[in-house]
């Protein structure tokens, strides 16, 4: 997906809409103080060929300017980085639930080596660009003050010193449209970079192993990429550099034409030529400064189109989907059913990806449910529909005889805890699990990892731990939110034989025990008498379902969704 280039001043407008009373506050103090700074080189023009020196009263006038000079700076620079600090939080706050509020489709799509970065390195680019706002406004007052003082000195130094910033800005022009371009190129390969991060660090295992891997992925890839950007990077700034250097000469070459030919300028005295000079040569360094920051403002072009590339991306998010607690009660589970559900994976090119359906199921409270069926045959989309991750395509999926939608899918969610086979193992607990301490230590002991484990508050002291560890402190947490309905995607696949037969043999009837409904995707095929019923897929389709005694449901009434 595509967005056309965004304009940095714009979007950035955007995003200062908020903060516009402390900025505007910040920026005219830091005008302010630009104009005094042009009105002391004035004053000491003046002074510098007065009979008998600065007078008495201008040199009070000079002391308030230095003062104004002096506060509007500080407290300019000093409001900058507040609003500064204020936009980059904002900024990532927003893409942050835009990106959690995403349905989960996108997220999948939506590879992580080109997500960071945009949350990373893009949101540093914006942050210099917000902090150089200010600054900016400044440097263009000063260099319009003293531009406007050199007009009053004399019209026809004025007009040259006019004509050398016009050709050095045609000059500036033409290398930030080649430069920019450039920075684009990098910005492509920085996620190429991040990929080869990524690998990096997740095959680190397998570059350990294979020689001929390690090397090629070294020097070709990350080698590679490595060069190309610090290539691309060197042709660009070098690009607003070489202008730099050019616009910065023609200012010293106005000035020795002024000094070499005064005779251009007939009615030029001594007092007007000097103060020309100690103008322009001031006047240097903020039209510098404003020249100087054309690579941040690219940079910053680049960032922006970025973001705005992930903010459509994810603009669309889930319905009613909950950031914060409002204090709603927990819904109750007698009866799952899936009424000719069906779903298929979006493609690129908008043809029809692999699917799954139409299926029907009906899941009863406290019965175990496994799934099997060969790879790639649909049990995890099925489980994902199950769950309400996916939005089906047709059909419908109920609870206690009520439909779930977009209204309530993210209450009906909260009935389910589970482990995916390429589950995330967050460091900490839920704050509202129960007794922590005295629950976590015995499930710590009960799971055998409690020698490697500890509870340090509500976080777990290490997750450094074996494949199968991993898996076992994922059902602490999952034992430890208490939810209804328990999933495991091929949970005890990392477990040695032993503590496979106890999950199966002792964990899942205790967990059924306790009232809780299971659904577990397996290939243990010794093991299948342990569920009350076993689902087959093949193809997308539901192909066989065994009874081994399935449960009846309780005579709990139906609860409705709200």
């Amino acid at each position: 997906m595509h967005t056309p280039a965004q304009s940095p001043l714009g979007e950035l407008f955007k995003l200062l809409r908020p903060f516009w009373l402390p900025l505007a506050i910040a920026t005219l103090l830091g005008i302010l103080g630009g104009a005094s700074i042009t009105a002391l080189l004035a004053t000491i023009n003046y002074s510098l060929h007065s009979e008998g020196g600065m007078p008495s009263g201008l040199l009070l006038g000079f002391t308030g300017l230095c003062a104004l000079a002096l506060v509007g700076s500080i407290i300019s620079d000093i409001g900058t980085n507040y609003v500064g600090q204020h936009v980059i939080a904002r900024l990532r706050k927003e893409l942050g639930s835009k990106i959690i509020s995403a349905p989960i489709e996108q997220i999948e799509r939506y590879r992580s080596h080109r997500l960071i970065p945009v949350l990373t390195h893009d949101i540093d680019t914006i942050s210099d660009f917000a902090f150089a706002f200010a600054p900016l406004a400044v440097s263009l007052t000063v260099t319009l003050g003293c531009l406007g003082y050199l007009a009053n000195l004399s019209l026809p130094m004025f007009l040259t010193t006019a004509v050398a910033i016009i050709i050095g800005s045609a000059v500036q022009y033409v290398a930030r449209s080649k430069g920019i371009k450039g920075f684009f190129e990098a910005r492509d390969e920085e996620d190429e970079l991040q990929k080869h991060y990524r690998a990096m660090a997740e095959g680190s295992k397998e570059l350990r192993i294979s020689r001929p891997r390690r090397f090629q992925h070294y020097s070709e890839r990350l080698q590679g990429t490595a060069d190309r950007i610090c290539d691309i990077q060197v042709r660009s700034i070098n690009l607003f550099v070489i202008a730099k250097g050019f616009g910065s000469t023609l200012f010293f070459i106005v000035i020795g034409v002024a000094l070499a030919y005064q005779s251009l300028w007939p009615s030029t005295d001594k007092a007007t030529l000097s103060g020309f000079i100690l103008v322009l040569l001031y006047m240097k360094g903020p039209l510098e400064h404003l020249i100087g920051q054309l690579p941040i403002v690219s940079r910053a072009q680049v960032a922006f189109r970025r973001i705005a590339e992930l903010s459509v991306r994810f603009s669309s998010p889930e319905p009613n989907l909950l950031l914060a607690d409002d204090g709603r009660a927990a819904l109750d589970m007698q009866r799952i059913e899936l009424r000719d559900l069906s779903y298929h994976y979006p493609t690129e090119d908008g043809s029809r990806g692999f699917g799954v359906g139409p299926l029907n199921l009906t899941l009863l409270r406290g019965e175990i449910l496994f799934i099997a069926g060969e790879n790639g045959c649909g049990k995890t989309t099925l489980i994902k529909l199950l769950l309400g991750l996916y939005a089906p395509r047709g059909g419908e999926l109920l609870l206690n005889g009520e439909a779930v939608s977009d209204a309530n899918r993210d209450d009906y969610r909260q009935l389910f805890t589970t482990i995916f086979a390429d589950y995330f193992l967050f460091e900490d607990l839920l704050k509202d699990s129960g007794e922590i301490p005295v629950e976590a230590n015995r499930y710590l002991e009960r799971l055998e990892i409690a020698h490697k484990v500890s509870l340090k508050g509500q976080e777990f002291s290490t997750t450094d731990l074996s494949t199968g560890q991993r898996k076992r402190l994922a059902l602490v947490q999952a034992w430890l939110e208490k939810r209804p309905v328990l999933v495991f995607d091929e949970w005890a696949a990392d477990q040695d034989p032993e503590f496979r037969r106890i999950f199966y043999t002792e964990l899942l009837p205790e967990l059924r025990a306790q009232g809780k409904t299971l659904i577990v995707i397996s290939h243990d095929d010794r093991y299948f008498d342990v569920a009350d019923r076993l689902l087959r897929m093949s193809a997308g389709q539901i192909v066989e379902i065994e009874e081994h005694g399935a449960r009846q449901p309780s005579a709990t009434p139906d609860i409705a969704l709200h």
